[in-house]
């Protein structure tokens, strides 16, 4: 099972008009997750903030990547980033060695 999380910035002034476009990409991508949640860094440097998405249990990370940068357009969220969303993939680890491959 996989899990994508996608980080951004963006300028903590504006961080309220982007809670609600945000929230929208997480839900546009709950159809491929198991669980999704948005996550933000407690600390703000220089007036930028930094959010993740977390997207947890993905079978089709290409189709669920697609459908978030096309929400991501569609809800407007792109105006409020202060850079390009950046994302990571990791795989879940199997519960005993018997699971590795060689």
């Amino acid at each position: 099972m996989n899990y994508l999380y996608v980080y951004y910035k963006l300028h903590e002034a504006q961080r309220r008009r982007a809670l609600e476009p945000a929230r929208r990409v997480l839900e546009a991508g709950r159809p491929w997750s198991r669980r999704v949640a948005l996550l933000a860094r407690p600390e703000v440097e220089g007036g930028v903030a930094t959010w993740m998405e977390v997207y947890e249990g993905v079978d089709d990370v290409a189709r669920l990547s697609n459908a978030l940068d096309a929400a991501v357009k569609e809800t407007g969220l792109a105006a409020f980033l202060a850079g390009p969303r950046r994302s990571e993939v990791f795989a879940e680890l199997p519960a005993d060695a018997a699971g590795w491959e060689a």
